[in-house]
């Protein structure tokens, strides 16, 4: 095996050593990378410097007045600064700065009148004397000696042409300084190009010596890389081998060793196993008499399902009971009037109409035993056909729409779609999951209807409670149907604008023998309190596989979304 020590410090002390043996060379190329560049800054600003120095000895040799600025500004700070003053003090000193004045304006002046006529004449346009340290007559800082030449400073491009010379002449006076200050241009535009072409011209020799120069030199540092990597890695190659073999000899010893070790410990080993064995067998007894308790919870969990489940049928045996008690209800005053019409039936016409309102009766009955035999029968045990819920919605409508209007004052409608949506199901079993809904929504009416009564009785204002009372009694139910295909499956809605629910009796409302009926007066008749409607709609629903969505908010009515899968062609 290779060392991964090796691998990793070898690169590392070649970088160093090729670093230690490059390094002449690295600093032979930085030192003419540094002439290059100072001989090319030396070149690009030698015509700037030439002309701020011709400038400055303008303003240090230019005599006027048989003295040059620098000595017109010294015996004018000697004059301010005097300790021992004459009467004529005061005109001595504005004669000697009416003189530095009229000397900058005779400097300046020739400069003026040849301006753009000698290339070689700076244009000035801005000179001034500043003291600093120095107080006038008066006890305040004297003033710059300014002059300000009328012609306008150029703008646009020849604005960078303008340069501004700034130096101190000696005072020989502690504290006191001041400073000459001159804007001028001196080169004409023809000198600046040319001086440009030069800088390029100096950018390009450079250009041209820099890219050989530094090709060759990575050239060399590659292939010397090159060299000495190969030297290090075949010095690498024989280090690594020697080690090599030295580790195959420990390797040896080692496995010799674990060996041994692992001899020690499979004997150890099997001496636990033999008591993990014994251990296994009583730990084996004691869950083979658990597993017997969870046999026995198990069958008395399911006695107690079966128990539960019996409960549940007898429930809806009760529940079976209410709806047959409530149809014959409806049944005895049509039997009455039939028997009287039998008797005072007097042709054949009557006696017709007497026969189809028999017929009638006959099939009310025929649906009461099917209901009878539907809530009694086991959802789970179901008559399974191919139904069209369409047509169910249909004929739940024609069932209860005018039993609807004329006895619950509530409007039953249904929106189906044209053609069928086939669904397999037992008809008995859907037929009365649909009428539950109903039913149910025929409740939420009633509890909406009361709910606006007492409202309206609580209104302290009687035109408030007269208004709300005739707007509770104007007020009607709504039970509406509605039947559509969404791709695979069909859905199914039974919506009113009934009391609506709250979240916990939403949550709640499908669960067996929850109600919020119970002992209401306002439901005494209509069999309903027992808390078994809903609870038959979900299983219903569940053994179909199907959902049954509830969405419900309190005053503003509830709709049960159910989703059946559509029987594929």
């Amino acid at each position: 095996m290779s060392s991964p020590v090796a691998k990793s410090e070898a690169p590392h002390l070649s970088v160093w050593r090729y670093a230690g043996r490059l390094a002449p060379l690295a600093v032979l190329w930085v030192v003419l990378i540094g002439l290059l560049v100072w001989l090319l800054a030396t070149r690009a600003n030698w015509g700037e410097e030439s002309d701020r120095a011709d400038v400055r000895e303008w303003l240090d040799n230019t005599r006027v007045f048989r003295k040059t600025l620098a000595e017109l500004v010294k015996e004018y700070v000697d004059f301010l600064n005097a300790e021992v003053r004459g009467p004529d003090h005061d005109d001595r000193v504005k004669n000697k700065r009416a003189e530095i004045e009229e000397h900058l304006r005779a400097m300046v002046e020739p400069t003026r009148m040849y301006s753009g006529q000698l290339p070689l004449f700076p244009n000035v346009y801005s000179l001034e004397v500043e003291f600093a340290g120095v107080t006038g007559l008066d006890g305040h800082p004297v003033e710059p000696v300014v002059w300000t030449s009328p012609k306008p400073r150029p703008g646009g491009p020849a604005k960078a042409q303008l340069r501004t010379l700034e130096y101190e002449p000696p005072l020989n006076r502690a504290g006191a300084r001041a400073q000459v200050r001159c804007v001028y241009q001196l080169h004409s535009f023809n000198r600046m190009q040319k001086q440009q072409d030069e800088y390029r011209l100096w950018q390009a020799i450079a250009a041209c010596v820099l890219v050989p120069t530094t090709l060759l030199a990575v050239f060399l540092v590659a292939r010397f890389v090159r060299r000495e990597q190969a030297r290090e890695l075949e010095k690498w190659r024989t280090t690594a081998e020697s080690e090599h073999r030295q580790r195959e000899l420990l390797a040896a010893q080692v496995e010799r060793e674990l060996i041994e070790k692992h001899l020690l410990e499979a004997r150890i080993k099997q001496q636990e196993a033999e008591r993990s064995s014994e251990e296994l067998g009583r730990k084996l007894l004691e869950q083979e008499l658990e597993a017997a308790k969870l046999v026995n919870r198990a069958a008395e969990a399911e006695r107690e399902a079966l128990e539960m489940k019996s409960q549940l049928y007898a429930s809806i045996g009760i529940m079976a009971g209410s709806y047959a008690h409530n149809i014959k209800n409806l049944l005895v005053r049509p039997n009455d009037l039939i028997a009287r019409c039998m008797d005072a039936a007097g042709d054949a016409e009557q006696h017709g109409r007497l026969e189809e309102v028999k017929t009638t009766l006959g099939t009310v009955t025929e649906r009461l035993q099917q209901i009878l035999r539907t809530v009694r029968r086991d959802p789970e045990n179901a008559e399974l056909t191919q139904v069209d819920v369409y047509d169910l919605f249909g004929d739940t409508e024609r069932t209860w729409g005018e039993m609807g209007r004329e006895k619950w004052k509530l409007a039953v409608s249904a929106e189906i779609p044209p053609g069928a949506a086939l669904i397999t199901g037992d008809l008995s079993h859907l037929q009365q999951a649909l009428e539950n809904l109903v039913f149910n929504a025929r409740d939420a009416t009633f509890e909406m209807r009361n709910y606006l009564r007492d409202e309206a009785k609580r209104a302290t204002d009687p035109a408030e409670r007269r208004q709300k009372l005739l707007d509770a009694a104007a007020w009607k139910g709504e039970v509406r149907l509605r039947a559509q295909c969404d791709g695979d499956h069909v859905v199914l809605e039974v919506r009113d604008n009934g009391i609506g629910m709250t979240d916990e009796v939403r949550q709640n409302c499908l669960k067996t023998h929850f109600t919020t009926k119970r002992d209401n007066a306002l439901y005494e008749g209509y069999s309903a309190g027992m808390g078994l409607g809903l609870s038959f709609v979900a299983m219903v629903v569940e053994h179909h596989g199907g959902t049954l969505e509830v969405d419900s908010a309190p005053l503003r009515g509830t709709t049960f979304r159910v989703r059946f899968p559509l029987v594929l062609e």
